[in-house]
């Protein structure tokens, strides 16, 4: 789609991109899924072409990015359908801007060039057990003792949460609310430090566990801002996680309309192509209008963060919006393939069965509504 924000260096790199994950995920991607997990190698093949160091410091790695540098890089790696590849891929997209922002600069001269080259795999660790978007009430807890802290609790539903190097890790460091949380990196090798993994509806290739904490001893040095600033912090991260998402799910959204398409024009029934029955054109229609609109919203609030604006209700809506593209394209392209539709192996059964994670990660859409309407003054 022909679009006036993207520049001539945006397409040489969506270039390179759509070559990478035709030859490294899209083939592989069922595979992978079936396994449960994608080979480790990805992450350095991933750090080659630049993708894993988008808009991180140049001086550990990184390379300075656009936010429509970000929307190619996630809307070409949903082409795959693979949604848990990258989830996991890209889990240090949330793992590590804590630590490149806030994090003392040895911890960052050691972490983030590990990271950005492929070498470590870096993941964010906030939800508990006992509570999802509450990050305010998180109970996890880690008291000082010297040069240490003490770190005690559990976490849950954490993406790259099994092979984690570096885990970015909310603690409650003092009292009630959001001014006793705090953030610790912890790494992956700290005696105390046990992992579960999970069985998940979809996102299958993505590892996904809870993580416990037993009297985990982590330095000091290891606090990412100052003692108390965690909630802030973590704050800070939510504009790019949730307009990451809702690139990936507009254009999972596109996949999905994109393989009905094709589909309908192949498939016959009562003795003609599905897309010559008007039913199957409009079904088509709504979900080539859904997408475009999640893209245009999409797009302009992208331009809107390059202006420096911080248009929250906006992205909170963005998300929401996205993620019901998404849901309503994968059942229409399920409902077109018909029973082709309901076998594993496809793109569109795949991107369907993913359609629910999005809606809940990042915050809920109840909670996208409730956080939009306040800053809306309501």
């Amino acid at each position: 789609m022909m679009s006036p924000f993207y520049t001539a260096e945006h397409d040489a790199f969506r270039d390179v991109m759509r070559r990478f994950v035709e030859k490294e995920i899209t083939p592989f991607a069922h595979e992978w899924d079936e396994a449960g997990e994608f080979p480790r190698v990805l992450y350095r093949k991933a750090a080659e072409i630049g993708l894993l160091g988008l808009g991180f410091p140049e001086e550990y790695g990184g390379i300075a990015a656009d936010q429509f540098m970000k929307i190619v890089a996630s809307q070409e790696l949903a082409r795959a359908g693979a949604g848990g590849v990258s989830a996991s891929l890209m889990s240090h997209t949330i793992g590590s801007p804590p630590i490149a922002r806030a994090a003392r600069s040895e911890v960052k001269a050691r972490v983030l060039p590990q990271v950005l080259s492929g070498d470590k795999i870096s993941a964010l660790a906030i939800t508990e057990p006992g509570g999802g978007s509450d990050v305010a009430n998180l109970a996890t807890k880690a008291r000082r003792d010297g040069d240490h802290y003490v770190v005690s609790g559990e976490k849950t539903f954490i993406t790259s949460g099994m092979r984690a190097d570096y885990l970015t890790v909310a603690v409650r460091t003092g009292g009630e609310g959001a001014g006793g949380v705090s953030l610790l990196l912890i790494e992956g090798d700290t005696p105390g430090l046990t992992r579960t993994k999970l069985k998940k509806m979809g996102w299958w290739a993505s590892d996904t566990a809870t993580l416990h904490f037993d009297e985990c001893r982590v330095p000091a040095e290891n606090l990412i801002g100052e003692e108390g600033q965690g909630f802030k912090i973590i704050m800070q991260n939510f504009n790019s996680e949730r307009m990451g998402m809702a690139a990936g799910c507009t254009a999972f959204a596109r996949v999905c309309l994109d393989e009905a398409i094709a589909y309908a024009k192949e498939r016959k029934t009562f003795g003609k192509p599905l897309a010559q029955h008007q039913v199957i054109r409009h079904k088509i229609v709504d979900m080539a209008q859904k997408v475009a609109a999640s893209q245009a919203m999409l797009e302009m609030l992208a331009w809107r963060l390059e202006q420096g604006e911080s248009p929250v209700a906006e992205i909170c809506m963005m998300k929401n919006q996205a993620t019901q593209t998404m849901a309503f394209c994968a059942s229409e392209a399920v409902q077109i393939f018909g029973g082709a539709g309901f076998m594993r192996g496809i793109k569109a059964e795949r991107i369907y069965r993913e359609v629910k994670v999005n809606a809940i990660g990042g915050g809920t859409e109840e909670i996208m509504k409730d956080l939009a309407s306040r800053q809306m003054g309501l």
